[in-house]
């Protein structure tokens, strides 16, 4: 593992070469799962704030839900997340051509909302334990990304670059061009 400041990286992170390839996995990283993305605190009052502006996108079943549920709840390990549709997929999915994509983030790109999307969702497949004294930055490894990490092969982009923009939102561009540096290091020493 890396330390940078107080994250802990995961060599996968490091090492693994992924890029998503949503037309063939069908964004069911949106839709599998134990319960929705987890949500910090901050991001449940700006989903609150653009809700209204992302309701035309929804479904109706994801309306009735929310209009049920509301647009969080707490899972069985106690976090907030989003909710989902019969316990199935994430109220803020809506489909174009069969693939799973987020209201939230059709919002942002028709600029109705200057929220992306929780950043969960932004840095998956890394998941991000937080604990007292550090963050942990994991790859999280699921087998509907098995097309992700094909075409990271094929492409030649570590999930790390790939994922450069979720991280920089995250931590900041210091930090990234810190973890690039000692990536790029760490992976010399290696000859990978």
């Amino acid at each position: 593992m890396l330390q940078i400041d107080d994250k802990i990286i995961s060599f996968d992170v490091i090492e693994k070469k992924f890029v998503c390839d949503i037309t063939k996995c069908k964004g069911l990283c949106c839709i599998e799962g134990d319960s929705g993305a987890p949500l910090e605190d901050n991001e449940i009052d700006i989903l609150i704030e653009a809700y209204p502006k992302v309701k035309p996108y929804l479904r109706e079943i994801s309306l009735k839900t929310i209009e049920e549920k509301g647009i969080y709840e707490i899972d069985f390990e106690g976090d907030k997340v989003t909710t989902l549709v019969d316990n199935k997929e994430c109220v803020f999915i809506i489909f174009d051509n069969n693939i799973a994509i987020c209201a939230i983030e059709k919002a942002y790109f028709d600029k109705k909302i200057k929220f992306r999307k929780p950043i969960s969702c932004h840095l998956y497949p890394i998941r991000v334990a937080k604990y007292k004294e550090f963050d942990a930055v994991n790859y999280d490894k699921n087998e509907i990304c098995k097309s992700a990490l094909e075409n990271g092969k094929n492409l030649n982009v570590r999930l790390y670059d790939f994922l450069a923009e979720p991280l920089t939102r995250a931590y900041g561009e210091t930090w990234y061009n810190d973890l690039k540096i000692a990536s790029d290091d760490y992976l010399k020493s290696k000859n990978k």
